[in-house]
């Protein structure tokens, strides 16, 4: 499949990603994204970010922007945190750029400092990191959640979803020459606990982007099994298919998909794409 059709048909489907990972702890409102990506070969940098997106803002809103600053730098101790959440929501809310809203939401998770604050925020950026397709964002993305997931499992060592947002920063990000520090801990969860769809799905993916498309394969395979109606997952075993050139698997699985899929314009490319196999 061509990379454009492939980024429609999943971002298309984001929402699913969010609700499919992490049910109710996630909010599934993620907003609209303004591009903040930087120029092909650029390393991601958060100033560069944030300027990039001020210089999209009215003059109204950059008027409030400027106070919110202003108040971060004379807040201490909890009105800190006050100072970052204020400023998280207005990137979410108002200016709906997403970068910056992640930075300062895990600004203020780390100053927090709880389990759960930490987990949310990291939850955040690993959701980010399914969902984009440029290295440099995906690298930037895989940073952050990597830094907030090991406060939080410094908390509480135990949490196995933890340590799988971790391995996916590892896997996904491309934050380490040696992949398997990210690859041992989660299949080890996988096998230890097969229905761990978590698990399962940040295998399959590190399978898919690795062109392993087998491996990829055995693991949407197993998410299927348990969640056949899973319009990522049914995607996902077809781009597989098609990746490996197995052209009648790929266009079996984009038929059990476009039934299920509501959005005509995502509908329309999978039916685009199954004529074009035939």
């Amino acid at each position: 499949m061509r990379k454009q059709q492939t980024i429609l048909l999943l971002a298309a489907l984001a929402v699913l990603m969010l609700l499919f990972f992490f049910g109710k702890t996630v909010n599934p409102n993620k907003p609209s994204v303004q591009s903040s990506a930087p120029a092909a070969g650029e390393s991601l940098n958060f100033d560069d970010i944030l300027n990039r997106s001020k210089q999209n803002l009215s003059l109204e809103q950059k008027e409030v922007l400027s106070g919110l600053e202003k108040s971060l730098v004379e807040a201490g101790g909890a009105n800190k945190i006050k100072a970052f959440k204020a400023l998280s929501s207005f990137w979410k809310e108002t200016a709906r750029v997403y970068e910056p809203y992640l930075f300062y939401l895990s600004e203020e998770a780390k100053l927090e400092n709880s389990e759960k604050s930490l987990t949310f925020a990291a939850q955040q950026f690993t959701i980010s990191l399914l969902d984009v397709s440029e290295p440099s964002i995906q690298n930037w993305l895989a940073k952050n959640g990597k830094v907030l997931f090991e406060k939080a499992l410094a908390i509480n060592p135990n949490n196995d979803s933890s340590k799988i947002g971790l391995g996916a920063c590892y896997i996904l990000g491309n934050i380490s020459d040696n992949p398997m520090i990210g690859i041992l801990p989660v299949r080890e969860i996988a096998t230890k606990n097969p229905d761990n769809i978590f698990a399962q799905m940040v295998l399959g993916l590190g399978g898919k982007k690795s062109g392993q498309f087998d491996k990829a394969i055995e693991r949407f395979l197993i998410i299927n099994n348990k969640q056949p109606e899973n319009l990522v997952v049914l995607l996902h075993l077809a781009e597989c298919y098609e990746m490996k050139g197995d052209k009648s698997s790929a266009k079996e699985w984009y038929l059990k998909s476009v039934g299920l899929v509501k959005n005509a314009e995502v509908r329309k490319e999978i039916e685009k794409r199954i004529n074009e196999l035939k």
